[in-house]
């Protein structure tokens, strides 16, 4: 097998996608649940007059804060990751036996016998000690690592996305008619969510999507709980 035929079956591997799938899939159920239940809450309320209004507010306002929270959390991982680069340079620049040690003892509980860890670890330091480090002790990974700018733009997005599936609900003709809507809207959407997530990371179907749905159905029935206290108590 020639090292093409490796590249491409590496390529089936899905830890490359774990940075956009994370912050993908947190996107759209989040603004699946949080849209539905913000309209739902509303609809509880009876202020149907500003449902429109309040989707499309909570709408924007959870991509924007999805967007900066992600990239704030991903840039903070990021930060992280090069101190402890700039760590492991100067760790190898003043102690260069006792990294190779390090890095022989890493590979003698991985299964490695002495001998041939040591080897290992020389032929490692002989072509890019700081990479081995990096790898192997701290386990930083150039297919994992954080990418806050894509992070951002992905989780908005969907978000947006995940969001304007329940708000089309709101367009329904009647007050009862509204509530079913989104209940129906989100439903489906949250569906297809378990089911491009679960696809995606290969995944089971069924663990994936049900507890989408349940953490779906439990956001709306809080809100539509606090709703219809406001309406009783006349806030």
């Amino acid at each position: 097998m020639g090292l093409d035929d490796l590249h491409i079956r590496n390529l089936h591997h899905r830890t490359h996608r774990a940075g956009w799938l994370r912050a993908t899939v947190l996107g759209a159920n989040d603004g699946l649940i949080s849209s539905a239940s913000l309209m739902i809450g509303v609809v509880a309320a009876g202020k149907n007059e500003f449902l429109v209004t309040v989707g499309l507010a909570g709408i924007t306002a959870g991509a924007m804060s999805m967007a900066v929270g992600e990239y704030v959390s991903v840039r903070s991982q990021n930060d992280i990751e090069q101190s402890d680069r700039e760590l492991e340079m100067q760790h190898l620049a003043s102690h260069p036996e006792d990294e190779l040690t390090e890095l022989q003892q890493i590979y003698i509980e991985r299964g490695l016998t002495p001998e041939l860890a040591r080897e290992v670890a020389k032929q490692m330091h002989a072509k890019d000690p700081l990479e081995a480090h990096l790898r192997d002790e701290l386990g930083q990974n150039p297919y994992t690592r954080a990418r806050p700018v894509q992070a951002a733009i992905a989780s908005a997005s969907a978000f947006t996305a995940g969001g304007l599936i329940p708000f089309a609900g709101a367009f329904a003709p009647s007050l009862e008619a509204k509530t079913w809507s989104i209940i129906a809207f989100t439903a489906i959407g949250l569906l297809l969510t378990g089911v491009i997530s679960a696809r995606t990371a290969g995944s089971k179907l069924l663990p994936t999507t049900s507890r989408i749905l349940l953490g779906g159905a439990l956001g709306m029935l809080i809100t539509a709980g606090i709703g219809r206290f406001a309406q009783i108590a006349g806030l």
